[in-house]
Parts: structure tokens; C-alpha cells; sequence
């Protein structure tokens, strides 16, 4: 259902565009506020742990995001899927990155990232295929109900996982450095000019992609099929460039460019109409490759007792700047 899920409010739940934008910009500031708690929930109680609240909390989620009626309805399970991400959030990575330091495989912490964010997005680019197959033969409840079981599947996933051994400290310092290079200079508390230098191109690249998609979806007379096949191909773009992720060095300056080059291709599409919409498969492309780069530079400094937590401060300015930018996007004139 990603993607069909604002046909499914705005077209059979009757709710206003604005008002969708509203509220899931509502759901965005709510990860804002959870994201640190409930990081430090997972550095305090298990990164398995959150896990599985996460995937169970999602599970409910999106079981009110089916049968919910309204407005309540739909902030309802807006917010349950905002507290299932964030529990995720930050949870997974740091359980990944210990995960090698366990098995002496720091260095390739990026390359799993990457190739890993790259299969997860192929294969939501199938679910979100068969999804529209689904709708479209079976009608909404049925692709609901099977967004359902695939969310149960994840809780099932989550509980399977293994909670690695307390290790030594990730490497610090340089994010440039190789880690054994910077072992001497480690954090190990939250170092916020060091982060916000690593945060910020990927979260302005990530709210003007989010922002731009919204409005490619929301314009003009838009089928389940078409949009199916629009969500579709921008989730593949974004899991081609996490593929590319792999092979580039995490460093500031890497990061910076593609931001830099985020903002020439979105001010092509809002410049050129007929642009619009390759601008956004090449926005997902960007983002796709600078999140992978930013994962492995934060874990990179962060130390073992503050990674969810680490990660979860990107994750919340990621939603801050998602917040402003969707609600600009639900005021601007549709395309037609």
C-alpha cells in the first residue's frame, strides 16, 4: 500500500489534500519528539528490544490506518506508525554496526548498509507492484489486509534477531579517517557540531525529495495504477543509488556535493514543469546514495553506548525538515 495510501484517504476516506499533508506532517513532528527518547530507550533496554516493539507498534498501525474513520481515524494511526518508526529508528543501525565490531568486520558496515537499504527498496518495489495488482482486482481492504500479514511477517523478523555481545567503542574523530586511525579520539557523548555537520545535506535532500514526491502524487486525476507504477519507480531510483553508496567513502564532502547537486535538480523541476517528475526519480537517486554515507560516518563517532541515539538525532532533524517541506507541499497549486 506505499504510495496508495493518499488515493486511500484523499480518494475512498474523503479527506482533503491539505488536511492529509496536515496530518502527516503531524505524524513527522511526532518521530521529531520521539526520535531521542525512544533512542535512548533502545541504548537503554536492547536494540532487539526496540526492535520488536517497533515492528508490533507498526503492526497496529497499520491496521488503524485501515479501518480508522476521519480524521481520528487517520491521526491515530498516523501517530502509531510515527512510534513504531522511531523505535526502529537508530535501533537497526546501531544493531548492525555492533553486529560487525562482534564479528570483526567494522569496515564493511557500509557496504552491508548500503546493499542492504538497496534490497529492502527493490523489494518495496515489488510489494508496491503486487500491492496495486491487489487494489485494483480486490479493491482497498484487500491490499490493506495483506499490509497487515506482511507487517506481522516483520514482527516475526525483529524477534528472530540476535543481540550481539557489549563491544569496544566504534572508532572516532575524522570521518574521512579510517577507524583505526582515529581510535584514539572517541565520543562518548553526543557531539552536536560534529553531527549537524553530517546531518544536515542528507535531511534538506531528503525533505525536498519527500516534498516534491508528495506533490508528483497528489496531481491531477492519479489511478491506483499510476500511482503504483510512479511510487514504484522512484523506490527503485532511490535503491539504485544506495547500491552506489557502497563503492563511496563517507565522508562530509561527498555529502555536501550531493546535496548541492539535490538543489540544481529540484529548482530544474519546479523551474520546468515538464521536468517535474524525472527531477523527483533523480532527487530519490540522491538520496538513495547520501543516507548509506551518512549511517557509516555517525556510527563511525558515536560510541557504543549512544548509537541508537546517534542515529536517532539525524532521523529527527530528517523529520523536521520533512515537516516544514510537506506542509509547503500541501499548499502549492497541483500539476496538471
Amino acid at each position: 500500500m506505499h504510495g496508495l495510501y493518499l488515493l486511500w484517504w484523499v480518494q475512498e476516506k474523503h479527506v482533503p489534500v491539505a488536511v492529509v499533508a496536515t496530518l502527516l506532517a503531524a505524524g513527522d513532528l511526532a518521530i521529531t519528539a520521539l526520535e531521542i527518547p525512544t533512542g535512548w530507550l533502545a541504548d537503554r533496554f536492547g536494540h532487539r528490544n526496540s526492535l520488536i516493539a517497533g515492528a508490533v507498534t507498526q503492526a497496529a498501525g497499520m491496521v488503524f490506518c485501515w479501518l480508522g474513520e476521519g480524521v481520528v481515524g487517520l491521526l491515530s494511526a498516523i501517530l502509531l506508525v510515527a512510534l513504531g518508526d522511531t523505535l526502529r529508528s537508530g535501533a537497526d543501525q546501531a544493531l548492525l554496526y555492533r553486529s560487525c565490531l562482534a564479528l570483526e568486520r567494522e569496515p564493511d558496515f557500509q557496504r552491508i548498509e548500503s546493499r542492504s537499504r538497496s534490497l529492502q527498496l527493490v523489494a518495496l518495489v515489488a510489494f508496491i507492484l503486487a500491492g496495486g495488482a491487489i487494489v485494483e482486482r480486490w479493491g482497498f481492504a484487500a491490499g490493506w489486509m495483506a499490509e497487515a500479514a506482511v507487517s506481522v511477517v516483520g514482527v516475526a523478523i525483529a524477534w528472530a534477531m540476535v543481540e550481539p555481545p557489549p563491544g569496544v567503542d566504534a572508532s572516532a574523530g575524522d570521518v574521512d579517517a579510517s577507524p583505526a586511525d582515529a581510535r584514539s579520539s572517541r565520543l562518548s557523548a553526543l557531539n552536536l557540531n560534529v553531527f549537524l555537520t553530517l546531518i544536515a545535506p542528507a535531511a534538506l535532500l531528503g525533505a525536498t525529495a519527500g516534498a516534491m514526491a508528495f506533490v508528483a502524487q497528489t496531481s491531477g486525476e492519479t489511478d491506483p495504477g499510476r500511482m503504483t507504477m510512479l511510487v514504484a519507480v522512484i523506490t527503485l531510483a532511490e535503491a539504485m543509488g544506495a547500491a552506489v553508496a557502497a563503492r563511496l567513502a563517507p565522508s562530509v564532502r561527498s555529502q555536501m556535493v550531493l546535496a548541492g547537486l539535490g538543489a540544481v535538480v529540484a529548482l530544474a523541476g519546479v523551474a520546468l514543469p515538464a521536468w517535474f517528475v524525472p527531477a523527483v526519480v533523480a532527487l530519490s537517486w540522491l538520496q538513495g546514495i547520501v543516507e548509506p554515507l551518512r549511517a557509516a560516518a555517525i556510527q563511525r563517532v558515536a560510541a557504543d553506548h549512544v548509537r541508537a541515539r546517534a542515529a536517532s538525532v539525524a532521523s529527527a532533524c530528517d523529520k523536521a525538515a520533512a515537516t516544514i517541506a510537506l506542509l509547503v507541499a500541501g499548499t502549492v497549486p497541483r500539476l496538471r
